[in-house]
């Protein structure tokens, strides 16, 4: 290859990695604006922004919907807030669909967000799907007391996610002796599987070697 190609095909891979993540970024964050702004519609016609401030602003509803999260935390975390929700989750429990769905996912975001929580807290390296096969996984708890008694082994829940997109997955049971706990961060695996393993976490530094003094369990000086 002549070096002026191979100049001009090394400043359009250095532009590409330039502009590729930033256009990608920006497409996301869009995305995410026009998503929340859309909840706007919620609201009657008179009471849109647009209307009323004669001028479309991008991202208002980004700032409403923090707006409303936040107030709603203000008031939750007070006795009377607590027991407004505990009087208005009563409601929905008697709702035989709405109870359900709405059951799983408080539990899930009370899982999720607990700081003491072990949900997604620890990157696993588990052999799916075969044997031989290694793949990244997070764990997500512990199986049921009736699954573990049932099976006699001490099972851990497992989620595999698929790539580039980690939203969706398998959910699986495995043996805790067939699971391998790594000191991988959870940004690390998704950074790994949303690249299609293109990204790398960085090599951790390696322990010094102990010294013949303490191989020998001998008091270093």
């Amino acid at each position: 290859m002549p070096q002026k190609q191979r100049h001009l095909r090394r400043y359009l891979i250095a532009g590409l990695l330039i502009w590729l993540p930033l256009g990608v970024t920006l497409l996301v964050i869009q995305f995410l604006v026009n998503t929340m702004d859309g909840l706007l519609l919620l609201l009657p016609a008179q009471y849109h922004p647009s209307e009323l401030l004669s001028v479309h602003i991008p991202g208002l509803g980004v700032v409403l919907a923090a707006a409303i999260v936040l107030l709603t935390g203000m008031i939750v975390a007070n006795f009377f807030g607590r027991r407004l929700i505990a009087l208005w989750e009563s409601l929905l429990q008697r709702i035989p669909l709405v109870r359900s769905i709405y059951g799983s996912v408080k539990q899930l975001a009370e899982t999720l967000f607990s700081t003491g929580g072990n949900s997604f807290r620890k990157v696993l390296l588990i052999e799916y799907p075969r044997r031989g096969i290694w793949t990244l996984a997070f764990q997500t708890g512990s199986a049921s007391d009736e699954v573990q008694a049932k099976t006699g082994q001490r099972l851990v829940n497992v989620f595999v996610p698929t790539t580039p997109n980690p939203t969706s997955g398998f959910y699986l049971m495995l043996a805790q002796e067939e699971v391998i706990e790594l000191d991988m961060s959870v940004d690390d695996a998704l950074k790994t599987i949303i690249s299609m393993g293109v990204i790398m976490p960085p090599p951790r530094k390696a322990e010094a070697a102990p010294s013949l003094e303490q191989q020998a369990g001998k008091p270093v000086p």
